[in-house]
């Protein structure tokens, strides 16, 4: 299996991972040269020691396969000897969730975030066969990522108890808001979990958690790294007041989405990544001076606050 730069006994990913968008320039194209300076900024001053490429951040449902590795080996070649790069390659078709995997490792990819199929609506044993048959197509560690609320289905404890025999499945990234039934996962089937929503980092990490995979990163990941730090030192009460400074930037996530959330934050911190495709849209002025208050609330420096309203 291939070892992640910052892989760390039960933490096989890292701790602080962001889901980094992909820029794009004015024509809509993927800016790869945006990407490494993005990617390098993440890593070096915001405090991620991983990133995930690809992702659902990433907009992958609009990125051909091209793309996305151009993307990859560009991120790759920008922190891949510092940091842990992960790369999304989980679709509604395993066979081309296949290709995705294998195409991933070929461009340097340290793992894979392998989502549950979507729209099809499987069974529990499809979801098992499909997920087995990524992970056996590389060499590459794999978290699995259970969102029903893109997803529609679960995936069940008994469903990953049986997934976590399979020695290139180590780590779930999980947006399914069931606390109990990770708990039961990490108990007996010795996965290791990353929250992927942002407002329950801290709740995850009562439970167990071992780090996240975050949408507000690309602004805080500092604090983030704060918090899991101040927990993991017995400092609770300083863990929870970096939560409850990240309030405001919680909302606005939610309120817009992450995408839309992401790139504006950005351009409000002074990092240009394009506008998303679509169906995304841009963000509209309301969301703009949502997103704005916000961070001035949370105490984010604006460098370039009449940037987001181009």
């Amino acid at each position: 299996m291939t070892d992640c730069p910052t892989a760390i006994p039960g933490r096989p990913f890292g701790r602080v991972l962001t889901a980094m968008v992909t820029p794009f320039d004015e024509d809509g194209k993927v800016d790869l040269k945006v990407a490494q300076e993005l990617a390098a900024y993440l890593v070096d001053n915001v405090g991620n020691d991983g990133l995930v490429v690809n992702g659902t951040t990433g907009e992958s449902p609009t990125t051909t396969d091209q793309e996305k590795e151009q993307l990859l080996r560009a991120v790759v070649e920008a922190v891949g000897d510092r940091a842990t790069v992960v790369a999304g390659a989980g679709t509604n078709n395993t066979e081309h969730s296949v290709e995705l995997a294998r195409s991933a490792e070929k461009a340097g990819a340290h793992g894979l975030l392998v989502v549950t199929p979507y729209y099809s609506r499987p069974p529990q044993e499809g979801l098992y066969q499909h997920f087995w048959t990524v992970a056996d197509a590389t060499d590459l560690p794999v978290m699995l990522y259970d969102i029903p609320p893109r997803s529609v289905v679960p995936i069940q404890v008994d469903t990953l108890k049986r997934l976590a025999e399979h020695p290139q499945i180590v780590a779930v990234k999980d947006s399914k808001h069931d606390l109990w039934a990770g708990s039961e996962a990490m108990n007996d089937a010795g996965l290791a979990y990353y929250s992927g929503e942002d407002p329950l980092n801290l709740p995850w990490l009562s439970v167990g958690a071992v780090g996240f995979v975050s949408v507000i990163g690309h602004v805080v990941g500092d604090r983030l790294r704060k918090m899991l730090d101040a927990y993991e030192s017995g400092d609770v009460a300083s863990a929870l007041e970096v939560h409850k400074g990240l309030l405001p930037v919680y909302r606005s996530m939610n309120f817009v989405g992450g995408v839309i959330f992401a790139k504006t934050a950005l351009r409000l911190c002074g990092y240009e990544t394009g506008q998303p495709r679509l169906p995304l849209p841009a963000a509209t002025e309301e969301q703009v001076r949502l997103i704005t208050s916000d961070l001035w609330d949370a105490g984010l420096v604006l460098v370039n606050p009449d940037a987001a309203q181009r």
